[in-house]
Formats: C-alpha cells, sequence, structure tokens
C-alpha cells in the first residue's frame, strides 16, 4: 500500500513538473488509491467487454510521467479499473511514448469498474479490457492541451470529419500520434499475452488516421479498426479512441 501511494506522489510530481504547474494536494484521491491498493494478484476477464465481469481489477493511477487520468469524479466513482495485463499494456506503452514523443502529455479515459459490470453509458467496458483514449490535438501544429482538463464535458466535444473543432478550427486532432500510439500498444499487448481486438473511432476520420507514415503502418497491420457504427456511437467517437483489448 504505501508503495502504491509512493509511486502515485512520485509520478503527479513529474507530471505537474511537465506542465509546469504546481502540485496541488488532493486528500480524495490520496484516500481513495490507498483505500484500493493493487495486489499481485492476476485479474480474470470473464464474459465479454459487453456483458462481463471482472476479478481482481487494477486502479489506474491518477497521474503518471507523461499522463493523467482525465477526471477527477469520473476515478472517484471507480470508473478507472483494468485488467492487470491491460493496465501493464498501458502502462509500458506511455513509458515508451515518453521516449518517442518526451515532448507530449496524453490522458486516459474511462476503463472499467473494480469488478466490471455495466458501466454507464457505455455498451461495453465490462470486463476491464476496453480502454478509452483521449485525442492528442494540435493548435496550429503545435501540442494544445487547452480541452483536456474540462472533465467528462470532453465526451461531448463535437469535431469534423477532418478532425477540426467545430469552434475553432485551428484545434486539430493528431491523428499521425493516434496511429503511433495505437501501433505502440499492440506490441506491449503482445508482450502480455494480449491482442488488440478493436479500435473505435468515428469512421469518416479513417482516412486522416491512416494518412501519415504511422497511419499507413497502422493500416497495413491488420490491427481492426471499425468500418461501421450505429450513428449515435460513431458521432460519440470523434474526440476519443476506444480500445478493447483481448487475452492469446
Amino acid at each position: 500500500m504505501q508503495l502504491t501511494f509512493l509511486f502515485t506522489l512520485i509520478s503527479s510530481v513529474a507530471f505537474c513538473q511537465l506542465v509546469n504547474q504546481p502540485l496541488k494536494p488532493n486528500n480524495k484521491i490520496d484516500q481513495f488509491i490507498k483505500n484500493h491498493p493493487n495486489n499481485k494478484q492476476e485479474s480474470a476477464s470473464l464474459g465479454s467487454v459487453s456483458n462481463g465481469s471482472l476479478k481482481n481489477g487494477k486502479l489506474v493511477p491518477f497521474y503518471g510521467s507523461n499522463y493523467s487520468y482525465f477526471d477527477e469524479t469520473s476515478y472517484l466513482s471507480g470508473r478507472a479499473f483494468l485488467n492487470s495485463k491491460v493496465l501493464t499494456t498501458v502502462i509500458n506503452g506511455y513509458n515508451e511514448l515518453s521516449i518517442q514523443k518526451p515532448e507530449r502529455l496524453f490522458k486516459i479515459m474511462e476503463c472499467s469498474h473494480e469488478h466490471g459490470g455495466k458501466l454507464w453509458p457505455h455498451r461495453t467496458h465490462q470486463n476491464g479490457l476496453s480502454v478509452d483514449f483521449m485525442m492528442p490535438k494540435l493548435k496550429n501544429n503545435k501540442p494544445y492541451y487547452g480541452l483536456d482538463s474540462i472533465g467528462t464535458n470532453h465526451y461531448w466535444l463535437t469535431f469534423n470529419d477532418k478532425g477540426q473543432y467545430e469552434k475553432d478550427t485551428s484545434i486539430t486532432i493528431d491523428f499521425e500520434l493516434i496511429a503511433q500510439h495505437i501501433l505502440i500498444l499492440q506490441k506491449e499487448a503482445k508482450k502480455n499475452n494480449l491482442k488488440i481486438s478493436k479500435v473505435i473511432i468515428k469512421v469518416e476520420m479513417k482516412n486522416e488516421l491512416f494518412r501519415g507514415p504511422f497511419g499507413q503502418q497502422l493500416k497495413e497491420s491488420g490491427i481492426y479498426i471499425v468500418k461501421s457504427l450505429t450513428p449515435t456511437i460513431n458521432a460519440l467517437h470523434d474526440e476519443h479512441y476506444h480500445i478493447d483489448f483481448k487475452e492469446i
């Protein structure tokens, strides 16, 4: 328990230094982490991502060296748990990104409940194998984080098919970084006997996603990117990308 708390505190300091912000004490987050220590028992994902449960779910750190969880209320509501293999994959993926893209910061979004089950309003996220990742953004071709601190309201932002923010088209999605991240996650997943089973992103954005060098690698990788979605689900995946993992 003490090691978990110390790791989170150190990670918090590192993250705040990266964004040049003072570390603000958060007793609620600290207490929640202390109340949910990640034991060494391996997780078990039962059923499917849309009808399942999770045993020995592991809590995602609220901060890391180059990432943070996107919303305090969501975190304290117990919506940031993962299968231990998926958590290792995600953390190692961020570690690799810190080497390949040391200047960039990232946001992890909703995951699963500690014991899985329905996670309203998501249709999946039920067995610890699903993760939402916030779209990295640019403004005038420079990293931009101005929309990253609005919590769950981020799910309601709207971007057009080219990845431009509807209220300011100078703010755009960094599709090439998304493709790079997905490729890294697939590589790290294999080390943990996992694979990416599905990536959900607004279907009309796939041309932009595949446009750059990493995008071409992603297109040729065999990783399944959804080909069609219902209009409602499609519209909701313009500001985050959803990844389902599968145990192999």
